[in-house]
């Protein structure tokens, strides 16, 4: 990868936006249209981002934002590292997972045929990640550390996506104890920003990415995520058909703001060329 790789679609414009606000200086470097802001919770690594839209007349108005870190002018990113893992200690401190050792990379799942290729896989990521799962083992990994433990509780998770949502977080531990909201928030993926499903909430976008046999690689997938989440993506499902499917999307997941739907794996295959048996 090169340096123009490690850096989002949004990172040029984010320098070029911080300089024109610092030129401008204080108020009047607002003006550009929007910047990014936060609104804090009842913790100090609670912090919702928000879109803060400057209107003609002086005010301004709040929008939900998706974008994640990338258009954050004061975060530095780089797709090698991936993001920073924001719910990591909320998940330990509930204590309700343990950590399992990763999976090594193998030909037949990465969607390579050859040991070789695998190998190439192998060496151009990180070595695979431990995951975390309920006591018993990776089969039993939770889906959804934000559910309701016990009577009147309410997790960071819940009190996220209530002040993104503009309700209390009585409403969303209500809707998701009577299975009317789902929050997808896998203890595997600490870098999102939580969100919610429901009737209650609102209407949420999916974005479908993937690469194919013929064409695309794992950073230009990457930089599919960062758009689709820079426009509006709520959520990101993964259709990849090509190699390295594995491989591919242990990055996007390591770099993705928003949850991931559910991912489906589907292996190249050939056409045998063995004759039918008479």
């Amino acid at each position: 990868m090169t340096i123009k790789d490690a850096r989002t679609p949004a990172s040029t414009q984010n320098e070029q936006t911080s300089a024109a606000q610092t030129s401008a200086g204080g108020e009047a470097g607002k003006s550009i249209g929007w910047h990014k802001a936060y609104i804090e919770g009842s913790r100090p690594d609670l912090r919702v981002p928000v879109r803060q839209v400057h209107l003609t007349n002086g005010q301004s108005v709040t929008l939900y934002d998706t974008s994640g870190p990338y258009t954050d002018p004061l975060v530095e990113t780089d797709v090698r590292r991936g993001l920073p893992p924001l719910r990591e200690n909320w998940i330990i401190a509930r204590g309700d997972t343990e950590e399992y050792a990763g999976r090594p990379v193998r030909p037949r799942t990465t969607g390579s045929s050859t040991h070789r290729r695998a190998a190439a896989c192998a060496t151009s990521t990180r070595s695979s990640p431990d995951g975390r799962a309920s006591p018993g083992g990776p089969g039993r990994a939770g889906r959804h550390p934000a559910r309701v433990r016990a009577p009147g509780e309410i997790t960071p998770e819940m009190e996220y996506v209530a002040i993104r949502e503009n309700v209390s977080p009585e409403v969303v531990r209500e809707e998701i104890a009577a299975g009317r909201a789902v929050l997808p928030a896998n203890v595997n993926h600490p870098e999102i920003e939580p969100m919610i499903i429901g009737k209650r909430f609102l209407v949420k976008v999916n974005a479908n990415i993937g690469n194919s046999a013929v064409t695309s690689s794992i950073e230009e997938e990457v930089e599919k995520m960062t758009w689709a989440t820079r426009w509006g993506a709520d959520t990101v499902m993964d259709l990849s058909t090509g190699r390295n499917i594995h491989t591919t999307r242990e990055w996007v997941l390591r770099n993705s703001p928003c949850p991931s739907a559910p991912c489906r794996s589907i292996r190249p295959w050939r056409r045998s060329t063995a004759r039918p048996r008479s």
